[in-house]
């Protein structure tokens, strides 16, 4: 059983993997971080399809966020003027406007600085 949170990203996009090496490097945050690559996807109750689309949270009792919301966790973590930004992220309205703000960026997170062709979120099928 994990006793830490995990905050699982996309391992083969450049702009998520800088940005999650910045996360532990500034913020500190109490948890674990992976790429969902090497993380047992199965034993965190996500799919390789929501890993790929998404930033996700994963708590040891197995709650997943994603999104702002694991940002949102990950902040607090942090603690400190962090923890405050972290919770603001969670309430309406500002939620909706960050989560529009989230969708823009993943969907263009080859555009990013660092990003490239790789970090391209991969096609939905219909």
């Amino acid at each position: 059983m994990r006793t830490r949170p995990v905050l699982v990203y996309d391992g083969d996009c450049a702009f998520c993997t800088s940005s999650a090496s910045f996360a532990e490097r500034r913020l500190a945050p109490r948890c674990e971080t992976t790429p969902w690559q090497f993380a047992d996807l199965d034993s965190l109750g996500i799919t390789q399809q929501r890993a790929e689309y998404e930033l996700l949270w994963v708590t040891p009792s197995g709650v997943v966020r994603g999104g702002t919301q694991a940002v949102a966790k990950l902040l607090m973590s942090a603690g400190g003027g962090w923890r405050v930004l972290g919770a603001l992220l969670t309430l309406p309205p500002l939620r909706w406007v960050v989560h529009g703000i989230y969708r823009l960026v993943a969907a263009n997170r080859e555009r990013m600085p660092g990003g490239t062709p790789a970090c391209a979120l991969p096609r939905r099928s219909a």
